[in-house]
This record gives structure tokens, sequence and C-alpha cells, in this order.
């Protein structure tokens, strides 16, 4: 339930800043494939999640969601965080900064899984994404994602998934990844990474032919893999080789997480 979005970062790490080919075929894994960013602060909003409870309100759903961050940001200093954000985390004290960075959509995941019906999920959606990513564009990227996830978790058909997507948030999904790739590069806004990822995701045959066309696609490709990867776990069946590659690669702590999430 939140393997989807950890292998497509393990996935998209050596690709990252444009070190790919745009092309779809590249070794899944290799020594040079690791967690990142993505997947600690995955895992950081689920643990969170976790600890919700019946008498939490807003704030203190927030406030949870900020404690696990920064706990599990300082855990995995090194993980790849923007500067932004890791001025943030080191700070206690530091508020929201305004930001529209794919951060918000990347980290979101575990709200699809934990909540039953899409009002629910599109409202604690919008709570993680406020702890740091507060402008519009940040919420809107993270309430998509989280959204996609849930649609697809109920068995929506990707027509179906689209027009939704379309209509509630306004993104132009109307591009073919053929239509993308030649021009593309490395932004980390949600504005040009979310689409692209849906869109990978609504191409995509199959698990790992989502994550192929995620990372051809180029840029921040690790973030654009993990969101797409993140919607094509609740549609497909990961294959349980990958799951084993992705498994391997992660620290206790990190596994203690998913372990517990997923019983």
């Amino acid at each position: 339930m939140m393997l989807g979005a950890i292998i497509g970062d393990i996935v998209g790490s050596p690709y990252e800043f444009d070190r790919g080919e745009k092309s779809k075929e590249f070794p899944l894994f290799s020594n040079a494939s690791r967690f990142t960013d993505d997947s600690v602060m995955t895992i950081a909003v689920a643990s969170a999640l976790m600890k919700v409870n019946a008498n939490d309100t807003d704030k203190s759903i927030k406030a949870k969601i900020g404690d696990e961050m920064r706990y599990f940001g300082k855990l995995f200093p090194n993980a790849g965080y923007g500067y932004r954000f890791s001025q943030w985390f080191f700070n206690d004290k530091m508020d929201a900064y305004n930001s529209y960075g794919n951060g918000s959509a990347m980290r979101v995941s575990a709200v699809s899984w934990l909540y039953d019906n899409i009002d629910d999920v599109r409202h604690v959606a919008r709570l993680s994404a406020e702890v740091t990513h507060n402008h519009p564009e940040g919420i809107k990227g993270a309430e998509s994602v989280a959204s996609t996830i849930f649609l697809a978790r109920q068995g929506k058909s990707k027509e179906d998934i689209k027009k939704y997507i379309e209509d509630e948030f306004g993104y132009d999904l109307n591009r073919s990844c053929d239509e993308i790739r030649p021009n593309y590069h490395h932004v980390e806004s949600c504005m040009e990474t979310v689409p692209e990822a849906i869109t990978a995701f609504l191409e995509g045959s199959d698990f790992e032919d989502v994550i192929r066309t995620a990372i051809s696609l180029g840029g921040d490709c690790d973030t654009i893999a993990a969101i797409a990867g993140s919607i094509a776990e609740a549609h497909y069946v990961i294959p349980e080789d990958i799951k084993r590659e992705c498994i391997h690669r992660l620290s206790a702590e990190l596994l203690d997480v998913i372990t517990e999430f997923e019983t």
C-alpha cells in the first residue's frame, strides 16, 4: 500500500536530473538504486496517520504529520531533500513555507488507503500538504494524487479517473507521453510533474510499464515515478520480484512502518 511510491523512487533514483536517456529500456535495479526523500517522507506521513485517532482535530493531525516528517528527516538527513525542506525539518519552529513543489504529491499515498471516502481522502491530503506545501498548487498536487489513488483503489476505470481529475483539478491530461517527452526537463513543481505522472499511469499497461513510462519522461523522474507508482499500485498487481528488490534496499526503520501499515 506504500510500495508503489517507494519502488518508483528507488527505480528512478539513478536517472534523476536527466541522467537517463528518455527511453523505457533501462535496468530496473542496479547498485545505484536507492531510496531517497520521496520514500522517507511517504513513510513519515504513513507513520503519522497511523497515530491519528477520533479525537484528533485538523491542527493535531497536522502536528502529528509534522512531527513524523521531522523525525524521519533527521533520521535520514542525506536522502536528497530540497534546501527549504531541510531548513524546515531542522528548525522545529519554522512554519510552512508556501511551496508548490512536488514534495506534497509524492508523499501522500498512505492517505488514500487509510480513508474510505473521497471527501476524507481529499481533506487529509490537504492537511498533509499544508504542513509545508501550503501554496494552492502544492495542495492541489497532493489532493489530485490522493484522489487518483483512491479512485483506482475503488476500481474506477482510467477514463473515469481522467475525467474526475480534469474536472476537479483542471490538469491537462490530453497530452501523450510521446508528446511530453521531447521538450520535458527537470522541474519540481506540482504543476509540471503531477499531470505528467498521472499521464504515465493512464498510458501504462501494467505496474512495471507505468514505472518505465514515468522514468522515460526524464527530469525529476524519481519523484514522477514515485507518484505514478503510487497510483499504479492501486490499479495493478506489483510483481513479487520487484517487491523483493525494493524491500532489501530499505532500512529496518522504514520497513517497520511498512509492516505495521500493511497489517
